[in-house]
C-alpha cells in the first residue's frame, strides 16, 4: 500500500520593481519638469504679448490711469452725473493737464533756448580750460581727436539710421497714444461692464476669487499712481525750487522730467537729477553742478526714508530687490516703457498670489492687534 505525501507549494518571490516616479528623485524630476513647463509657457507668453505690443502696452497704461481716475469718475456718478458726463469731465480734465504740461515745457524750451545756447557754449570752454589745465590734465591733441570723433560719429551712417529709427518710434508713440485715449475713455465708461463679461465663464469659489482680484488690482494700481504722483510732485518742487534759485537754465522742464522720472522707483529721479546736474555744469560751472547734486541726493534719502513708507503704505509692499529686478526686466522687454510699467505689474502679480491662495477670499485681513469686530469687550 503506497502512501502519497502532498507537499506544500514553494512561495514564489517576486522580484521588486521600485517605481522610478515615487521616490525623491522621481519627485524631483516631475517637479522640475512641471517648473520648466511653466517657464516655457512664460517665456512662450511673453514673446507672443511682445508682438503685439503695440496693443499690449496702451492697454496697460489706459488701465493704469483708469485705476487712478476711477475714484473721481465715481464721486461724479454718486452725486447723481450720468455715467457718459462724468467719465467725460474726467477725460477732458486729464487732456488739459497733460495739454498744459506739454505747453509749459515747449514755452519754457523757446524761450530759453538763445541764452542756454551762449551759456552752453562759455560753459563748455570752461570745461575744456579744467580738462586742460585741471588736477588731472588732458593733453590738448587728445582733446581734438575726441572732437573730431564725435563729429565724424555725427555725419556717419549710424547717426542716419537712428535718425530713421527715431521717426518710425515717434509714429509707433502717437498710435499707442491715440489708443491709450480710446481705450481709457471705454474703461472710465464701461469699466465694470467689461469686467462683468470677462467673469461670465466662472462660477462659485472662481468667481467670487476673481472678483476679488479685480477689486484688488484697481485698489493698488490706484494707491501705486496716486503715491507715486505725490512723491514725485515733492520732488519736484524741491528740486526745481533749487533750479530757480540757481538760475539753472530751463529748470521748469527739468523739474517737469524729474517728475515724470519719478514713476520709475530707485533710477527714475536720480537718473533725471543727474541730467539737470550736467545742465547746471555746462551753463553755470562745476560748483552750481555740486550744489545741484547735493540736492538731488537729499530729496531721494529724504524719498526714500520718509515719502515712500508713509505716502506709498501698503500699495508696494515689494522688497528692494524685487523692484530692481522688475525694473531690470522691463527695460531688457519694453524699453522706457517697460521700466515704468514693470513694477505696478510686480505689484499687481503679487497681490494677485495672494488673493488667489487665500483660503476665504470674502474675508479682508484682519489686524492681528484688534479684536474681531464681533466680540464683545472683556
Amino acid at each position: 500500500m503506497t502512501s502519497s505525501k502532498q507537499t506544500a507549494p514553494v512561495p514564489v518571490r517576486r522580484q521588486y520593481k521600485p517605481d522610478l516616479w515615487k521616490d525623491s528623485l522621481g519627485r524631483t524630476a516631475i517637479r522640475a519638469s512641471q517648473i520648466l513647463l511653466v517657464l516655457a509657457l512664460t517665456v512662450v507668453a511673453i514673446f507672443g504679448l511682445l508682438q503685439i505690443r503695440l496693443l499690449v502696452i496702451p492697454v496697460l497704461i489706459a488701465l493704469i490711469l483708469a485705476a487712478a481716475i476711477g475714484p473721481f469718475v465715481n464721486m461724479l456718478r454718486r452725486r447723481g452725473w450720468r455715467g457718459g458726463l462724468a467719465t467725460g469731465v474726467a477725460f477732458l480734465g486729464l487732456l488739459i493737464v497733460l495739454g498744459g504740461v506739454i505747453t509749459v515745457i515747449v514755452l519754457s524750451v523757446r524761450s530759453q533756448w538763445d541764452e542756454l545756447i551762449s551759456q552752453a557754449a562759455r560753459g563748455l570752454d570752461e570745461l575744456e580750460n579744467f580738462l586742460l589745465t585741471g588736477p588731472f590734465p588732458i593733453d590738448r591733441e587728445q582733446m581734438n581727436q575726441a572732437r573730431e570723433a564725435i563729429v565724424e560719429f555725427a555725419q556717419s551712417s549710424q547717426v542716419r539710421s537712428g535718425a530713421v529709427t527715431g521717426l518710425s518710434v515717434v509714429t509707433e508713440f502717437l498710435a499707442g497714444a491715440s489708443l491709450v485715449v480710446v481705450i481709457l475713455f471705454f474703461f472710465l465708461k464701461d469699466g465694470a461692464k467689461i469686467w462683468e463679461f470677462f467673469l461670465r465663464p466662472f462660477k462659485g469659489t472662481r468667481e467670487a476669487k476673481l472678483r476679488r482680484v479685480g477689486k484688488r488690482t484697481m485698489e493698488v494700481l490706484g494707491g501705486y499712481v496716486r503715491g507715486t504722483a505725490i512723491v514725485a510732485l515733492v520732488d519736484t518742487v524741491a528740486i526745481g525750487a533749487a533750479l530757480l534759485i540757481l538760475q539753472v537754465p530751463l529748470a521748469i522742464p527739468l523739474a517737469i522730467i524729474v517728475f515724470i522720472g519719478a514713476f520709475i522707483p530707485l533710477v527714475g529721479a536720480t537718473v533725471a537729477g543727474i541730467l539737470a546736474a550736467l545742465v547746471a555744469l555746462v551753463a553755470n560751472g562745476p560748483l552750481v553742478a555740486l550744489i545741484v547734486i547735493i540736492v538731488v541726493i537729499a530729496v531721494n534719502q529724504l524719498e526714500g526714508d520718509l515719502l515712500q513708507p508713509v505716502v506709498m503704505g501698503k500699495s508696494l509692499e515689494l522688497h528692494a530687490l524685487v523692484i530692481l529686478m522688475a525694473l531690470t526686466a522691463g527695460t531688457i522687454l519694453a524699453g522706457i516703457i517697460g521700466a515704468v510699467l514693470a513694477v505696478p505689474i510686480a505689484a499687481v502679480t503679487w497681490a494677485i498670489i495672494q488673493v488667489w491662495t487665500a483660503e476665504d477670499p470674502d474675508l479682508e485681513p484682519m489686524n492681528p492687534d484688534l479684536p474681531p469686530a464681533n466680540s464683545e469687550p472683556a
